[in-house]
């Protein structure tokens, strides 16, 4: 009997670790069926069409008020900032609503109990869910500024091919980061009333109080307050040589960490954009004419690669824990 029962228990053990394991199958088609879903509710084709005019609306306005931007040939250029400004707000938004009630949402209304009588584990859930509203996101964007290409080569007769497709590949990563935070979030709450302000709360931390962390870090440099305190460096302007001040380098580390700064980091490597080059050599001013390595261009992909894992570690290892 004792026998029995050990081999039981062996057996429930075995059963408990294999519910916890990934299956990569069982993630693939989790993640085919919330992007066939998003499909059929037409939020995929929604987003296409928004993407899609965003890019003719802003690029139409280039075309009509820019001519002396078109005799630079530097439209694409200003494409890539202005686009890139709006994405900076608009992408986060649509990630958070998107992952939202991804997993929130099954839990309050009980369906996540039938998801996971099939074979598939609390992992596989979390990944496919993550893996289908980025798919959504991602190829939403694609076949929206894919779309807009023709109409954007013909209003602004010099287009940068390559400029325009990092921009797009440079605002998927940025979506993504953003959709693993919210698909993260979701697993780690009970109710989609509870997701949704921790939705609200991922928007305020990052579009108002780290953008206010700068200015405060500036006050208590100014005021020599701790250990906040001013680097001196030199610079030229005008073609002579000034004093000019900035805050310590750790600040600028903590502001780099925003996933919305990475993103904007990131498209200086992958476009050829002279705003966007200027501010980089005005940056390397400060440091010596050589940025740390928390500020060169590559550094932000890390940067957004860590937005992507480590939300979604934690939430691997908590959801497999809850109560549902």
């Amino acid at each position: 009997m004792s026998t029995d029962t050990g081999t039981a228990a062996g057996s429930t053990g075995s059963s408990g670790s294999a519910s916890s394991s990934i299956n990569l199958e069982s993630v693939r088609a989790v993640a085919k069926k919330d992007f066939q879903d998003s499909v059929r509710s037409w939020l995929f084709w929604g987003l296409s069409a928004f993407f899609f005019t965003l890019l003719v609306v802003v690029t139409g306005a280039l075309s009509y008020f820019g001519e002396d931007l078109a005799a630079q040939g530097a439209t694409t250029d200003m494409l890539v900032v202005f686009v890139s400004q709006i994405t900076k707000l608009v992408v986060p938004l649509i990630a958070l609503v998107l992952g939202w009630k991804s997993i929130a949402g099954e839990r309050e209304s009980g369906s996540i109990k039938v998801l996971l009588s099939l074979p598939h584990s609390r992992k596989d859930v979390l990944l496919g869910k993550l893996l289908g509203r980025s798919a959504v996101l991602s190829v939403s964007l694609t076949v929206g500024f894919v779309l807009a290409a023709v109409v954007v080569a013909a209003l602004l007769g010099a287009f940068d091919i390559v400029d325009y497709a990092g921009l797009l590949v440079m605002s998927i990563v940025f979506g993504v980061a953003y959709m693993s935070i919210a698909v993260s979030l979701s697993s780690l709450t009970s109710s989609t009333t509870m997701a949704g302000a921790a939705m609200f709360g991922v928007f305020v931390l990052f579009y108002v109080i780290w953008n206010a962390l700068q200015q405060v870090f500036r006050l208590l440099s100014q005021r020599e307050i701790l250990f906040f305190d001013y680097v001196e460096y030199t610079t030229v302007f005008q073609g002579q040589e000034a004093t000019a001040r900035r805050l310590q380098d750790w600040v600028y580390l903590i502001m780099n960490l925003d996933p919305g700064q990475a993103y904007t980091n990131g498209l200086t490597l992958l476009t050829d954009v002279d705003a966007l080059e200027n501010q980089s050599a005005v940056n390397a001013q400060m440091f010596g004419g050589e940025l740390p390595i928390f500020l060169q261009d590559w550094f932000s992909f890390l940067i957004l690669l860590l937005w992507i894992v480590v939300p979604l570690a934690v939430a691997l290892y908590r959801f497999d824990r809850v109560d549902l």
